[in-house]
């Protein structure tokens, strides 16, 4: 972060005793504090920041940003209603100080991949920042956006989101460019109950965006197109499927570790382009950020060349050469369509011996997680997978859809330990297993098992 006067900071937020006073950087962790900082005293799950507001002061912090006075704390303490939307706003005023190009990604699936597609491309044109891991929220955000200063040129920022409003704010912070929506998916059904709600709260990304910035939108997805027609902005669109799309990715050609495809883009002409990644999924993710990158002026040749620069993140799709066989980490997160996506990857997969999914619950899913377990089951046949193994209570409906639709090996643990030890006993040089369950199953835990035991 660049040094800040605390009323640019602050303003339009609250009111500071000494206004002209200088920020060197903005913490939410007291950890982190240091003479000169500005401490936002934040309310987690477990703890709760105005208990450290007086360590900030010892700390040489020149301020705190507070939703009610701590006594006895000698500190410059700006009272705000809501310490996480100050926050926000807070470094919505920091990046106004700036002017890279932007990229906003939102969207059901997809959104950390494609932010990583669009990284890959920066790389190749300037000095840029993004999001670390799954730095998309009320709290990461706004970190990204202290990072950036003056040498700064590009910029990509990933969105996410609980509930309506949430995307609103944080892209009228990032005043992103050009913004992306992947897909409308059914993650958060929980708390939004609807895909219309679902589809009203990506769509909030635009309210950032300038008036002549370009919403890049996937053409495969239906609720987008159909929505397309009252988006009163410039859209582009990206495809595998809809040929009739701005871009759209053709000659598909799977290998061993890598895709090749080319990209038609109806305003740059066409381009060869090859990924480190498998599934269609994939592809998709790559040319939407191959769309937002040429609509904010980059070179569309050198754009597809630097697809191949991806390189996936995290417990997201990492595949692993363990003894011969093929291992799919993808533990970071799961939703029907994540799971699909997966399912399908793994069948794509040029492998000589069975395919193995592992798979776990997936959450958030609202009244309609026993349908969607069973058809993830359902799925798992239709790909001709070999093996399926389940882990969760709600997996149970996926074990007994897929024993249903003529799965030849099903079989649903109580523990990791048990499913590790059969996974060992069953696959071999030659195989490939995939690993996938929303985050909180931790499922990662069972692929170690499974490296200690094989």
């Amino acid at each position: 972060m660049e040094p800040r006067r605390l009323f640019d900071l602050i303003n339009g937020i609250g009111m500071a005793k000494n206004p002209d006073a200088v920020i060197s950087s903005v913490t939410t962790d007291s950890r982190e504090l240091e003479p000169g900082s500005l401490f936002v005293a934040v309310k987690g799950d477990r703890m709760d920041g105005h208990d450290y507001v007086a360590e900030a002061a010892q700390k040489g912090a020149v301020a705190a940003v507070v939703d009610h006075v701590v006594p006895g704390c000698d500190i410059d303490q700006i009272v705000v209603s809501d310490t996480k939307d100050a926050l926000i706003a807070i470094s919505g005023n920091y990046r106004a100080g700036f002017s890279p190009k932007v990229i906003g990604v939102t969207g059901s699936v997809g959104k950390t991949t494609t932010k990583e597609m669009v990284a890959a491309i920066f790389s190749q044109f300037g000095e840029f920042v993004k999001n670390e891991g799954n730095q998309n929220n009320e709290i990461g955000l706004p970190n990204t956006l202290f990072s950036i200063g003056s040498t700064t040129q590009l910029l990509v920022v990933e969105m996410g989101m609980n509930n309506l409003g949430d995307i609103s704010k944080l892209t009228r912070a990032a005043r992103p460019d050009v913004g992306i929506i992947t897909a409308i998916g059914v993650s958060h059904l929980e708390n939004l109950k609807t895909r219309d709600n679902i589809l009203k709260a990506k769509l909030e990304i635009t309210e950032g965006m300038p008036a002549k910035g370009i919403l890049v939108i996937n053409g495969d997805d239906e609720m987008l197109m159909e929505a397309r027609r009252s988006i009163p902005r410039e859209t582009a669109t990206f495809s595998i499927v809809n040929r009739d799309c701005d871009v759209v990715a053709s000659n598909i050609m799977t290998r061993e570790m890598h895709t090749e495809f080319t990209i038609k883009d109806r305003i740059n002409g066409e381009f060869n382009a090859s990924i480190p990644a498998i599934g269609e999924h994939n592809i998709l993710d790559a040319i939407a950020g191959y769309t937002a990158a040429t609509r904010i002026g980059l070179d569309p040749e050198r754009a597809a060349a630097a697809l191949a620069n991806y390189r996936s993140t995290g417990m997201r799709q990492k595949m692993v050469e363990f003894e011969g066989i093929t291992v799919i980490e993808d533990c970071y997160n799961a939703s029907p369509d994540s799971m699909v996506a997966s399912l399908s990857m793994l069948a794509s997969l040029p492998v000589k011996g069975i395919k193995v999914a592992v798979l776990g619950d997936m959450l958030e899913l609202g009244s309609i997680s026993a349908e969607a377990h069973s058809s993830i089951g359902m799925f798992a046949a239709k790909c001709g997978i070999d093996v399926l193994l389940c882990y969760g209570p709600e997996m149970r409906a996926c074990a007994k859809a897929a024993i249903a639709a003529g799965v030849a090996c099903v079989a649903h643990f109580e523990d990791k330990k048990s499913l590790a030890v059969y996974l060992a006993r069953t696959v071999h040089a030659g195989d490939a297993v995939i690993f996938k369950a929303s985050r909180s199953m931790a499922l990662e835990e069972a692929i170690d098992i499974f490296y200690k035991v094989k």
